[in-house]
Formats: C-alpha cells, sequence, structure tokens
C-alpha cells in the first residue's frame, strides 16, 4: 500500500472510531455530470435482480468471514455493482471469492459514505480491478479521491440525485455532518432502497427515494443506524415504515439486535434475514 492510501486510510480508521467524517471545504471538479434522478416513474424496470451480501457482521453462511461493515454485490441491473466495500479488502476478497463472484465481474462500486468499515476494502479490490468507476459522495476528502485515480479507477463525484445506470439511482448527499448517498433500484415490483449505514435517517432516506422516483417500496435493506436507539423510538420507526408503505425488510450492519427482533416481530414473513452471504432474488420478494 503507498503512502496516499495508507495515509487516508488511517485517517479514515479514526474517523470512524470517533464517530467523525472529513469534509473538505473546497469545491472539486467534478468528474461526471451530476443530474437529477426523474420525478416520475422510470420507463425500464430491473427484472431479474440478484443482490448478494458479501460483507457484514451478522451470520448467514457460516463458511463466510463476519466482521464489522457492509457491502452487497448487486446483479442482474444494466451494471454489476459493488455497494460499499466492508472495513477489510482481505476478507471482501475472500468471501467473495467463496461466493464465485469474481472482481472482474464488477463495473461500478458506489460507496455511501467515508467511514472505513463501508470504504476500508475498496484498496485492495481496486488492485483486483482497477477498470471500475467508483461512485463517491462529493464530500469525500481529495487524498481519498486522488488514491483511487493513483490506481486507475475513474470517479464519479456524487452531489445530487444522480442516475447510475438504467434504473439504479443515487439518492445523492443527505445529511449534514456525515453525509451519506443509498442506492434506489426500480423493479417491476416497486422500489429497493439499498442503505450503508443511514446516518441521516432511516425513515428520512426511505421518504427521499419515494420522492425521486414515483413508485412504491418494495424493500429497504442494509444498515439502518439503531443500534443505539430505545425500543420505543425504533417502534416509532418500524410504525413510520409501515406508514410508508414498505413491503419488505432486511436491516442488518449497525441496525442493531433489538431493531432486527422488532422488524421481524412486525414484518414476520416479510422480514429479509440479512447476513454475509445472503442473496436475494425477486422471488424472495413475492
Amino acid at each position: 500500500m503507498n503512502k496516499i492510501w495508507f495515509l487516508v486510510i488511517l485517517i479514515i480508521a479514526i474517523g470512524t472510531i470517533l464517530g467523525l467524517t472529513i469534509i473538505p471545504r473546497h469545491e472539486e471538479e467534478k468528474e461526471g455530470q451530476i443530474v437529477q434522478a426523474e420525478e416520475n416513474t422510470p420507463s425500464t424496470a430491473v427484472k431479474n435482480l440478484n443482490i448478494t451480501v458479501g460483507y457484514d457482521n451478522n451470520v448467514y453462511k457460516e463458511r463466510l468471514i463476519v466482521a464489522w461493515g457492509f457491502s452487497c454485490v448487486i446483479r442482474g441491473t444494466e451494471k454489476t455493482i459493488l455497494f460499499d466495500t466492508g472495513g477489510d479488502g482481505s476478507i471482501l476478497l475472500r468471501n467473495l471469492e467463496e461466493l464465485d463472484i469474481s472482481p472482474k465481474e464488477i463495473d461500478l462500486v458506489v460507496l455511501s459514505h467515508i467511514h472505513g468499515d463501508h470504504v476500508g476494502g475498496l484498496p485492495s479490490f481496486i488492485k483486483e480491478n482497477s477498470e471500475v468507476v467508483v461512485y463517491l459522495p462529493n464530500s469525500f476528502p481529495k487524498g481519498f479521491k486522488d488514491g483511487v485515480k493513483e490506481y486507475g479507477a475513474k470517479i464519479v463525484e456524487v452531489q445530487g440525485p444522480l442516475k447510475i445506470c438504467e434504473g439504479v439511482y443515487s439518492t445523492g448527499e443527505l445529511g449534514t455532518w456525515i453525509k451519506e448517498q443509498s442506492l434506489i433500484i426500480y423493479t417491476e415490483k416497486g422500489l429497493i432502497v439499498i442503505t450503508g449505514c443511514a446516518h441521516p435517517g432511516i425513515v428520512k432516506i426511505v421518504d427521499k427515494a419515494k420522492d425521486l422516483v414515483k413508485d412504491d417500496v418494495l424493500l429497504v435493506m442494509g444498515g439502518f443506524h439503531l443500534g443505539g436507539e430505545s425500543k420505543g423510538e425504533i417502534e416509532k420507526i418500524v410504525s413510520s415504515f409501515r406508514k410508508l408503505g414498505v413491503s419488505y425488510v432486511g436491516p442488518c450492519h449497525c441496525s442493531g439486535d433489538v431493531a432486527r427482533q422488532l422488524f421481524k416481530e412486525e414484518y414476520g414473513e416479510n422480514f429479509i434475514n440479512v447476513g454475509v452471504g445472503r442473496t436475494i432474488t425477486m422471488n424472495d420478494l413475492k
């Protein structure tokens, strides 16, 4: 690992421990056009979606390595997408190999936010596939962006809502202190919203997704950032999900055991047990 990457990852690790993020004060030249997501429902829906969790701190398949962080591979879309990279590149690559997913299959990497348990695996991954395009929040440090470019990958800086490929959108940066983007996938059965840590608030993210792409929400999965919330507060969020019309839920990573249990009790068969090694297909979402 060269000096730039070492310093970047060190800063990210410290920021993660302290619960901080680094937000540069100056404007960077954009690589890739920032565009608004379409106001109306897109014309082309994703049909044969396949989402495989390659990194998580919850167990699903025993042979895989469990570690704090999150990453999933999205296939069946126009481009194959790696959403977040977990905290350790060697674990990510080992798990992907066990899942029979080659890094060379990945076309795009989308990073939700700057914390190390979501971007720490990127340097190792880019060494295996430098042809990817990395979509990252505009607020990422210049040093991080330069490190990605050094390995030959291209970057697209995301600020506002953005169409990533056919049927796949970014919410754009949400939040104030910790800025974060989430993914919206438009399918024949409704929207799938994938979150990294949901620092801006999981309800706010889902509401934003519905506002950007006009359709019902089929599934919300990923980190809900509810590990430190009270039972009463989590119950309010579960109730908000029902009011928003969310059909299926798959909380993992930083969602916390209490939240996972409360969502399971409320959603029953429509609760998706998400952990490392889990693959979700459209057949799981009736």
